[in-house]
């Protein structure tokens, strides 16, 4: 049994292991939240490629999934992000994750029913605007994380101390996670805990279309980038679409240029639909490290046994922090 050096996490949220699931887009609905919360993490039900309607449903259908603490994700820089902050309210959810725009237009209101609020970064200066407009904790994303990601590439290894040096809330590490020895190198940099995104988006329970996960299986080290920073910087795995997008850059396509051969519902069309030539398919650089389609239960045995593991290997004593013998 792991001693978790910080337990700040697991008080804040009421979960057992400091293992959050990312809020993807086209891959976080009910059934994957349930599934992560009931393993003993925290799962999230991403809004991000959701209409309000829908969105509601997921969160009824995971009440009736777990009984277990889940939250939500809901990137702001979507029209429709201030109805589904109404209808979390409405839903009784009290763990709400934002990212994509500044939490300041969404955190009275949610502060004021009791919610604990966390906002995602990608540089320390954000992160300590977000302790100070009040949330009670920050997941800092570097680089190598899959989907929408920040435009200065700071890594998960340099920004993860930058943040947990500037603020003093919980810093949740994220961005090329995927194994446990991830997890404790994470801990080992002061973060109270991780949130993973892909490994869990190539699960049983993921909603994401199975050519998409299969996709995901099949890819090595260096085949996702970042494209779009003009537009919206968003990492995804090689085919025709990002290569086309990538030529485009290239060549020094206006930003107009860019959005109109993105045009709409390119992440649904990849990951949702399948389609592995035209679409966007969101995948972080931790793809290579992924060669499966386990339970999110597998996964989150996996994770804490490799971290226990990793832990041992670094103290040459015990994870639960007694000694050897």
């Amino acid at each position: 049994m792991i001693r978790w050096p910080d337990t700040r996490l697991q008080t804040l949220f009421g979960i057992d292991h400091p293992i959050v699931q990312g809020g993807m887009i086209c891959n976080s609905g009910a059934k994957l939240a349930a599934a992560v919360s009931n393993a003993g993490g925290l799962g999230l039900i991403g809004a991000g490629s959701m209409r309000p309607d829908l969105f509601r449903d997921q969160i009824r259908k995971a009440r009736g999934l777990t009984s277990r603490p889940f939250g939500v994700n809901i990137p702001l820089l979507y029209p429709h992000s201030p109805e589904c902050v109404g209808i979390a309210l409405e839903e009784g959810v009290r763990i709400v994750f934002t990212s994509a725009g500044s939490p300041k237009k969404v955190i009275g209101p949610l502060k004021e029913a009791g919610c604990v609020v966390v906002h995602v970064v990608a540089h320390p200066d954000l992160a300590v605007k977000c302790e100070q407009a009040g949330c009670d904790a920050v997941v800092c994303e570097g680089f190598e994380a899959g989907g929408h990601n920040g435009r200065e590439e700071i890594t998960t290894l340099v920004l993860v101390p930058e943040c947990v040096r500037a603020v003093s809330v919980p810093v949740i590490a994220a961005g090329g996670i995927a194994t446990g020895a991830q997890v404790a190198a994470m801990l080992a940099l002061g973060a109270a805990g991780v949130q993973i995104g892909s490994r869990f988006a190539v699960t049983q329970e993921s909603s994401g279309h199975a050519a998409f996960k299969q996709a995901v299986v099949a890819a090595g080290p260096g085949d996702t980038h970042l494209v779009l920073k003009a537009h919206v910087p968003v990492r995804l795995l090689r085919n025709a679409f990002r290569d086309r997008i990538a030529q485009m850059e290239a060549r020094g396509a206006a930003r107009e240029e860019l959005e109109a051969e993105l045009g709409h519902g390119r992440a649904r069309r990849g990951m949702l639909d399948g389609d592995l030539d035209e679409g966007e398919l969101e995948i972080g650089q931790v793809a290579g490290l992924i060669d499966d389609i386990p339970t999110v239960g597998e996964v989150m045995t996996r994770l804490l046994e490799d971290c226990e593991r990793a832990i041992v290997r670094l103290t040459g004593g015990r994870a639960d922090g007694a000694p050897a013998g």
